[in-house]
């Protein structure tokens, strides 16, 4: 037969998206939808299907790629829409196509360079016979090759912050180049960091350091820049990638940050203007998939979205997990805690015996020091590049080992395809932003969601159905101490909440030996572990997924960041500084991100000089001069902001400066209020008598109650009224909402004790816990303390310490407090009825709060080792 007969299209009408898949599934055998699947999909089309941005969250293995595949052809047939679903590698766009043909979806595979897509196949998609499956770099690129789509379906959305920000992200690394745009920032940044970033060989400092520039300066010299960076363009100086960035940014550096690194430099604005991006704004609908999706404003701010609906999460799903991870600590094992030294060889064995398993770092600093140290000889190293298009070069060998840098999703290894995960380092190092915004900024608040979603996917990789199950081993100091943190947990799924719970008690409780038999009686899966099983269901069904403080704040917050930013890149200023007015708005009351509300303070300050200079109306002057102190106020115990202040950029601003630091203003304010209760002759010398008593002795009320006094001698605006709760701190020294001071004392303890890791685990909680019960913001700058006679910590107790949390001795508690008494005396001894003489008089006795934080922070617990 030469022509192919045509067959006439199906005129059927559907209610909704179950009453279409029901028909396919009746005509092609394709097995029925699950009750939840149902639920999704009816809430969708009842609720959100004219929505422009909504988000469906369903966990691994309860058929998300079903749901949103049934969608889009819903509004393929109903609608006529060009649907593409938008897949984070290749791999697994092919795995989706396949799935989804299977399912009776009939869809083309759009994925690899452009010039190879075949005709016939675009044009399906282009017609609206088929769903194209790609990868988001199809559309988030400087020329997207799908730039004609009605409905977009996001698949694994909580893992494309960086295909979203790819086309506006200009690096630069380390080269003639970097150090052209070094010097040409020179006056944008500090000296000191200027000197270090210069060297090639730096000390940890600068080598670990992301520095901002200052915008000030940026914009200064944005045509020289620009210049640069043509030049560098057009001589290939710098990566393809950078040119088509450089195309994205200019005429809009003036709107971007500037991050430093030693290695790199990142121009990059913010918030990605999403908005301006036809081939993702053009579409009228755009559907957000993830497993963890979460809230707090991640999904918004990655994707420059101002609201991102959410369809909620199918009943009976809040708990339930996929397959089981049993998690391993072994650096807080009772031998390798003592013997760090030999973690490597304890985790080469078990990779040995596991034949395959997947190692999972934040960066390839990380990963190299992995391969270096703990991988067994003769097995095979692969990367994510190797696996790309198959995982096929890894599951047919059956000894080898798949490292990946930041690359959390979009590698499937279920069932015996793999039994081992190594979580190595806490995820937070992304791109320079990230980093800045973590490790130099403190804002871990808004970073929360993406790092836990991350923990959460690499936990999974290889758990990719109810029935599956590996080994999770966690390493590194700094992803231990996050998750063994009761706040982290409580805010994670409920299942994979009782899993680490599980797996760090069984860790901290036992030895290496132990823990390898352990893993020996979960890889049988037989009756010894059904036992266990039993025990985690219940500690499950005891848990709820808890909102993290500030969360809330921090999803309306989201709003207003995008409107911001979108006003920052069009250039209307006044509208970018009153959106950024409502962003601070939110980030204030109850419990919100102080350290990130000091960055969009500076942010504030940034954009009120701008106007300030085009207007010359003096309002902006001052508003620039009181965003500024707030900025200083918010960000009180990180460096990123100090280091901005000294650069010649700044410092030319001839900003105010207060001559009293703050806090020690504040100290100073209360204490000349307590001149006359406190300080009175009749009062004043036997209560100075109890205070020195009762620190020096040991029974543990009494000790409380010295503390409390002790505070208010300090300055303290208030205390912590104490309270027969676990979780509470012994005095918690509340100085207004600049910082609080926890203290957790154990005056009983002997000399030849050794603290221990549980305990420090609940000090670590205390200010979370004064934030709660106060209702308050915790600020920035807030320390906690363990005063205690105990010699010897125990090495698990430093794992898992928080990096605020800081050991005393009880003889140091007394020093401080014979320094505040002396103080306490010279001004009543002189009658200083100011605060500029009563704190001349604190000063010289070495007694300002800013004075004695100093004197105390001088052994922080988590970088404390064994004697």
């Amino acid at each position: 037969m030469a022509f192919t007969r045509l067959s006439a299209k199906s005129t059927e009408q559907f209610d909704g998206p179950v009453e279409l898949y029901d028909w396919i599934s009746e005509r092609q055998g394709t097995p029925p939808l699950w009750d939840h699947q149902g639920q999704v999909l009816r809430s969708w089309h009842d609720n959100f299907k004219t929505a422009r941005d909504v988000a469906l969250e369903l966990p691994t293995g309860a058929g998300k790629t079903l749901v949103a595949g049934i969608i889009g052809e819903f509004v393929r047939r109903t609608s006529g829409d060009r649907v593409a679903y938008l897949c984070l590698t290749r791999q697994l766009a092919a795995q989706t196509a396949e799935r989804l043909n299977d399912f009776g979806i009939p869809t083309v595979l759009l994925t690899g360079r452009v010039n190879t897509w075949e005709a016939s196949s675009r044009a399906r998609y282009i017609s609206g016979e088929a769903l194209a499956v790609s990868t988001y770099s199809h559309v988030f690129n400087s020329n997207p090759a799908l730039n004609d789509v009605t409905t977009l379906l996001l698949d694994d959305a909580h893992g494309a912050a960086g295909f979203v920000a790819g086309p506006w992200s200009l690096t630069i690394d380390r080269g003639p180049v970097y150090q052209d745009v070094l010097s040409l920032l020179s006056d944008s940044l500090d000296s000191l960091v200027v000197k270090g970033l210069r060297r090639e060989s730096v000390g940890d400092e600068y080598r670990q350091g992301v520095y901002l520039a200052s915008p000030h300066g940026a914009a200064l010299v944005q045509a020289e820049l620009e210049d640069l960076l043509h030049r560098a363009s057009a001589d290939g100086e710098i990566a393809d990638e950078a040119i088509w960035a450089f195309r994205k940014l200019e005429g809009h550096l003036d709107r971007c940050f500037v991050y430093f690194s030693q290695r790199t430099i990142l121009i990059r604005p913010f918030i990605p203007p999403a908005s301006t991006h036809a081939a993702f704004d053009m579409p009228t609908r755009r559907i957000y998939l993830s497993a963890t999706l979460g809230s707090g404003g991640e999904l918004e701010r990655a994707f420059g979205r101002r609201v991102v609906k959410r369809v909620p999460v199918p009943k009976g799903w809040d708990k339930r997990g996929t397959g089981r991870r049993l998690f391993c600590f072994p650096q807080l094992t009772s031998d390798l805690s003592r013997s760090p030294a030999e973690v490597s060889s304890w985790v080469s064995r078990r990779i040995e015996d596991a034949g395959r398993a997947v190692a999972i770092s934040p960066d390839g600093r990380t990963t190299e020091a992995l391969v270096t140290e703990s991988l067994p000889e003769d097995i095979t190293i692969l990367q994510a590049v190797d696996v790309e298009e198959s995982l096929d070069p890894f599951i047919t060998r059956e000894d080898a080992i798949l490292t990946l840098s930041n690359r959390y999703d979009g590698i499937d290894l279920p069932d015996d395809n793999c039994r081992l995960v190594l979580l190595n380092g806490l995820p937070a190092k992304g791109d320079l932003q990230e980093r800045f915004l973590y490790g130099e900024l403190g804002a871990e608040n808004v970073l929360q969601e993406r790092i836990r979603a991350r923990i959460s996917q690499g936990a999974g990789r290889a758990t990719r159905n109810r029935r599956d199950f590996s080994t999770v081993v966690v390493l590194g100091d700094d992803l231990i101490s996050y998750l063994t943190r009761t706040d982290i947990q409580a805010a994670l799924h409920p299942d994979l909440h009782a899993e680490i719970e599980f797996g760090w008690r069984q860790s901290i409780d036992g030895d290496s030996a132990n823990m390898t038999d352990n893993i020996a009686i979960f890889e049988e899966h037989g009756k010894e572990w059904a036992d266990v099983e039993e025990d985690i269901l219940t500690q499950r069904a005891r848990f709820d997924r808890i909102t993290q403080e500030g969360t809330i704040q921090l999803q309306k917050a989201a709003v207003a960041e995008v409107e911001a930013m979108e006003a920052i890149w069009g250039g209307d200023w006044g509208a970018a500084l009153a959106a950024v007015r409502s962003v601070l708005d939110f980030l204030v009351g109850g419990r919100s991100a102080v350290r990130y509300s000091g960055f969009w303070n500076f942010i504030a300050a940034y954009i009120s000089h701008r106007l300030h200079i085009d207007t010359q109306q003096p309002q902006y002057a001052e508003s620039a001069r009181q965003y500024a102190l707030a900025a200083r106020k918010c960000a009180r115990g990180t460096k990123w902001l100090d280091f901005l202040v000294t650069t010649p950029t700044e410092q030319s601003q001839q900003r105010a400066e207060v001559e009293l630091d703050p806090l020690d203003q504040l100290a100073m304010e209360n204490i000349l209020g307590r001149i006359g209760s406190i300080g009175k002759p009749a009062f004043f010398e036997s209560t100075v008598s109890t205070l020195k008593r009762d620190l020096a002795n040991t029974a543990s009320i009494a000790y409380e109650e010295a503390l409390v006094l002790l505070g208010e001698f300090a300055g303290a605006s208030d205390s912590l009224p104490r309270s027969k709760a676990t979780a509470a701190p012994d005095s918690v020294w509340l100085f207004g909402d600049l910082a609080w001071l926890s203290w957790e004392a154990k005056s009983e303890a002997k000399s030849d004790g050794e603290l221990g890791a549980d305990y420090v685990r609940e000090a670590g909680g205390h200010l979370r816990y004064a934030s709660r019960s106060l209702d308050r913001a915790l600020p920035g700058d807030s320390l906690g303390f363990i005063i205690t006679p105990q010699k010897r910590i125990h090495p698990s107790a430093a794992l898992v310490a928080e990096d605020h949390l800081w050991l005393q001795r009880p003889e140091v508690i007394l020093e401080l407090c014979d320094k505040l008494v002396r103080a306490w005396r010279r001004i009543r001894s002189v009658g200083c009825s100011d605060v500029i003489s009563i704190s001349a008089t604190f000063r010289e006795e070495k007694a300002l709060p800013t004075q004695w934080r100093a004197m105390l922070c001088t052994n922080r617990l988590a970088d404390f080792k064994s004697t």
